[in-house]
């Protein structure tokens, strides 16, 4: 996207106050530390590199790029900042200010993946096209935007033990969410590696998937023993409706279950059963 730049790049010092904050804006949160040093930086030094924004009043600007620098402005006491004032669009301040976001290297898993998700809604784009256009590999973007399946006490959790993309991506195999949160707090309590995160979830399906089997054949067991039950209740029903008085016990233990069918020898002989 080619945006354009009013009076030939000039830089201009604009008061802090007249500066807002992106609608756009990915970052969750800030190492204090590092900022504290930027902070410094500029304090000693200047600040090297403007940041940029967009005039959308006669009094006030949008930030586009440079959340940072702005920050640590502020934190030295500056109230003013040098900018270069660019001339763009609503949409187009929306998606270059994503664009820059995706770029920075400083961005965690989440607000990485958050970032893409609202560059491909910006831009109306599927996951190969915002591959193309980042110089990404599609499985990358698809790992990326994966990540947002997690819900949000899942993502704290992964962001606070410093868990990889890769132990959130085995994590997503489980569907359960509550059983999901039992295994991530074994990866966490238990400091697993990628390898060894992978191999535990391998673990827990193939179980998962044997008691299914089980659990299958169980029902397959029940069923048959029901069709039993019925044909011998339905026997000792004819029985007795016939003049002869039968009768079914049942007994059940861990081992086994047990009818017995009891029918008298003495059958009194009225002509009924001839019919």
């Amino acid at each position: 996207m080619i945006l354009n730049i009013r009076k030939s790049n000039r830089v201009v010092e604009i008061p802090i106050i007249q500066i807002r904050p992106c609608p756009a804006k990915t970052r969750m949160s800030y190492d204090t530390e590092k900022l504290q040093e930027l902070a410094n930086s500029i304090r000693n030094n200047g600040l090297l590199q403007p940041v940029m924004v967009r005039r959308v009043t006669s009094m006030e600007y949008e930030l586009i790029a440079g959340e940072r620098r702005l920050r640590a402005c502020v934190m030295c006491g500056k109230t003013r900042i040098p900018c270069i004032v660019i001339s763009c669009s609503d949409d187009e301040a929306l998606i270059f200010s994503i664009e820059e976001n995706i770029q920075r290297t400083d961005l965690n898993i989440i607000e990485e993946a958050q970032s893409i998700s609202s560059y491909m809604t910006a831009k109306n784009i599927s996951q190969n096209e915002a591959a193309g256009n980042l110089s990404r590999e599609p499985s990358d973007i698809a790992d990326m935007i994966d990540l947002l399946r997690l819900d949000e006490s899942e993502r704290e959790l992964v962001l606070r033990y410093h868990l990889s993309i890769r132990h959130a991506k085995a994590l997503l195999r489980i569907q359960d969410k509550l059983e999901r949160r039992i295994v991530l707090s074994e990866i966490i309590e238990n400091s697993m590696n990628v390898s060894q995160t992978e191999r535990y979830i391998d673990e827990i399906l193939y179980s998962t998937h044997l008691e299914r089997l089980r659990s299958q054949r169980r029902k397959g067991v029940l069923r048959d023993i029901r069709m039993f039950e019925n044909t011998i209740k339905k026997a000792v029903s004819a029985l007795n409706s016939s003049g002869i008085e039968a009768a079914a016990e049942y007994y059940e233990d861990d081992a086994c279950i047990e009818y017995t069918v009891r029918i008298p020898k003495d059958i009194p002989f009225d002509g009924s059963l001839a019919a």
